[in-house]
């Protein structure tokens, strides 16, 4: 596969692309609320995305990233942070990624530029895939939580009547 190259080039770098992306989500404020994330967590995932490329855009099925993308909108959920937040955060990634892979593609040659733009073509479908199973993921624990709230409620009221 042409894109290869770049996939390994990418996952080369995936400390120096985690530490990037880290300091530009932290210090955007379109991205405050994943303070509410530990931040090693939110290192251990951005590391883990770029380390594992060729894995995550080659290897895994659709029902893995639906598995682990729904987890993990569940997850900054019930943490509290808020949607918005979390979807630029998962742009920038993406973002990130792109403008590494356009500053290092080296696409001097026809073959070379076929490479970069079939990475890119996987790279976006992957990414869409995600934004897709977080805000499943998102919506399904934000309704749990306020199923549980009206419970709550509405057993406190009872206890109260």
């Amino acid at each position: 596969m042409l894109a290869g190259r770049l996939v390994r080039l990418i996952e080369k770098n995936s400390e120096k692309l985690a530490r990037e992306l880290s300091e530009k989500v932290w210090n955007s404020p379109r991205c405050s609320d994943l303070r509410k994330v530990p931040p090693d967590e939110l290192q251990a995932r951005t590391r883990e995305i770029y380390q594992n490329l060729n894995n995550w855009l080659m290897d895994m099925t659709e029902t893995e990233i639906e598995r682990r993308y729904t987890e993990l909108g569940a997850r900054r959920a019930a943490q509290g942070v808020a949607y918005s937040h979390f979807l630029w955060a998962i742009t920038a990634t993406r973002e990130h990624m792109t403008a590494f892979v356009q500053r290092e593609g080296f696409s001097d040659t026809p073959m070379q530029l076929q490479g970069e733009l079939e990475l890119m073509h996987i790279l976006a479908q992957f990414f869409d895939r995600a934004l897709y199973f977080t805000a499943m993921g998102y919506e399904q624990e934000r309704a749990r939580i306020g199923t549980n709230l009206r419970r709550r409620r509405e057993d406190h009221q009872a206890v109260h009547a």
